[in-house]
Parts: C-alpha cells; sequence; structure tokens
C-alpha cells in the first residue's frame, strides 16, 4: 500500500499524562474518567480521541462516496461516534464498544442509509476495527 500520509505522536503518563503530536498540532492532557477509577478532572482521553477520530475519517469516507455518486453532501452533516470501554467477557482484559450516527440534512434517509454502508467499507476507521469490533451505524 503507497502511504499518502503519516504522522506521528507520543504520550506520556498512560491514561493521566500528556499526548501531542510531534507537529505540536494536537496536544492534550490525558485524564481518567471517573467510571475507570480517575478523579474526573477535565481533559481528554483514549476513548474520547478515538471518536472524535473515527467520526472525522468517516464523515470524510461518506463524503468521497457520495461524491463518486453525484450526491452533494450538506456543510451541516454531522456524523457522532460513541465509544465506550469495558471489561471483555473472557477476562482477558478491555474492549471497545463503538456506534455512529449518521445526520444528512435535506438528503433522503435511504440514499444516506445507502452510502453509509459504501463509507463503512471505506472508511479506515471502519476498516482497521472490521473484526474485532461491532460498529453500528443509525441514520438520524
Amino acid at each position: 500500500m503507497p502511504i499518502l500520509y503519516r504522522t506521528k505522536a507520543s504520550a506520556t503518563g498512560g491514561r493521566a499524562g500528556h499526548g501531542a503530536t510531534e507537529d505540536g498540532t494536537v496536544d492534550v492532557t490525558l485524564t481518567v474518567p471517573k467510571e475507570l477509577g480517575g478523579d474526573g478532572a477535565a481533559g481528554a482521553n483514549p476513548e474520547k480521541l478515538f471518536a472524535v477520530g473515527y467520526s472525522a475519517c468517516f464523515l470524510g469516507a461518506l463524503k468521497f462516496v457520495a461524491g463518486k455518486e453525484k450526491v452533494k453532501i450538506p456543510d451541516d452533516a454531522k456524523v457522532t461516534a460513541t465509544v465506550g470501554i469495558g471489561p471483555r467477557e473472557d477476562g482477558g482484559g478491555f474492549g471497545l464498544e463503538a456506534s455512529l450516527e449518521v445526520s444528512v440534512p435535506g438528503v433522503d434517509k435511504a440514499v444516506v442509509e445507502d452510502l453509509v454502508k459504501k463509507a463503512h467499507v471505506v472508511c479506515p476507521y471502519s476498516h482497521a476495527t472490521r473484526g474485532n469490533l461491532d460498529v453500528k451505524t443509525t441514520v438520524a
């Protein structure tokens, strides 16, 4: 696969620390939510970052497939990713769950549902999680 873009980021302190990209465009304080034993201080965590990345990537994939089909995606289209974490049933660690809610005002719901299926094939986040995470999609 020819790589078109590459980035680099690092974290220190694990879930309670600091994360940043090498170029400084992303710079976040990492905190542990109360639900995972933290103090609930304001900050980001891996699940929040994954949700932001997945929602942005999926909307990009949706626009890509829509463009191929000559469907105009309005500027106020939105993908909301919900990401959860919890202990795996096998007791071997933790797992994630994810869902995507897609809102494309002014476009017929059946058309959006078809585009969402196609975007789920194109999106690199969907591809990376396929077989590991059952990502549920809904159209608002």
